[in-house]
């Protein structure tokens, strides 16, 4: 019986924990791009294009990681077209000054708000920061008209 509640109370610690990673993940979100991008990721017309976009995410399919870590990496600049909204002239800085760790929590906190089940690693914005992609490098992965 001991054991028992020994195990319940590791798996309770276990689920506080990742509730709080997701939190944690949150609040990066709000910190380091929701100024830009709203508290909602819905995007600022004419600033910034709309996160909150799972036709967007879910059309770069596999590739949708790679992509937001190499916009962290690289930022982005030029001609955008997100959910009927034109953005250009614009240009999102390279997210050199914040650590790899805090990047991965951001990206799959913004994957998994898109319905994208895969999850970014510290070691994954590491390598898009090396080399970094270009920026017509990144738009040419996106998919035309959302």
């Amino acid at each position: 019986m001991r054991d028992l509640a020994v195990k319940g109370g590791a798996l309770c610690a276990l689920l506080l924990a990742l509730g709080g990673t997701a939190q944690a993940s949150e609040a990066l979100f709000q910190k380091h791009c929701a100024s830009c991008h709203g508290a909602s990721a819905e995007g600022i017309p004419g600033l910034a294009p709309p996160l909150a976009h799972p036709a967007l995410w879910q059309g770069l399919g596999e590739q949708a990681p790679q992509y937001l870590t190499g916009v962290m990496a690289s930022g982005m600049s030029g001609k955008l077209t997100a959910m009927g909204q034109l953005y250009i002239g614009l240009v999102m800085p390279p997210q050199s000054n914040l650590p790899s760790d805090e990047l991965a929590q951001v990206a799959s906190y913004l994957l998994k708000l898109n319905g994208v089940s895969a999850s970014v690693s510290a070691a994954d914005v590491e390598q898009a920061r090396s080399p970094a992609q270009t920026h017509a490098q990144l738009r040419a992965l996106r998919p035309q008209n959302l």
